[in-house]
């Protein structure tokens, strides 16, 4: 279907370096990169908790072999991209499937583990970019149902 859309943009932390490869037919270059990204959520007892969400993405190309030049575990990242979904059969016979995000940009967001206490700039690299802690508005009061005077009709205006 034409009206269909399939984009993600996420930003999160580099679980891992990144990893490339080159297709051997074509010598062309695949980066693999293991993404948490951070959500928030209520617990049993009311009280807002992070939980990570983990996603696999493959760079291509040009921009894959920048991934791995310049990125390193830890290393923050904001990936715009499609979804694919994929399955195949394990060598024990089980059916497997797995969700991946197809990059089209990666754009390299602060700089790394050295970036909190001061340090270095990653690759050489500079970013003023702060990426929210939280997607969750602290004073969620704005959200709470205004009070419904009493009274009546005769209060309305028309």
């Amino acid at each position: 279907m034409a009206g269909d859309i399939n984009r993600v943009i996420v930003t999160g932390r580099l679980t891992r370096d990144p990893e490339l490869r080159s297709l051997p037919e074509s010598n062309t270059s695949v980066c693999s990169l293991r993404l948490a990204v951070n959500g928030r959520r209520r617990n049993s007892e009311g009280q807002w908790e992070d939980q990570a969400n983990f996603f696999d993405v493959t760079v291509w190309g040009a921009q894959g072999e920048n991934c791995k030049r310049y990125l390193q575990k830890g290393r923050q990242v904001a990936v715009d991209g499609r979804l694919r979904h994929r399955t195949w059969t394990s060598p024990e016979g089980q059916n497997r499937s797995a969700v991946d995000i197809i990059a089209e940009s990666v754009q390299f967001l602060g700089g790394g583990r050295d970036d909190a206490a001061g340090g270095g700039n990653g690759a050489g690299f500079s970013s003023n970019v702060q990426a929210a802690e939280s997607d969750v508005p602290i004073d969620t009061g704005d959200f709470e149902p205004a009070p419904v005077a009493a009274g009546g009709d005769e209060d309305i205006p028309f």
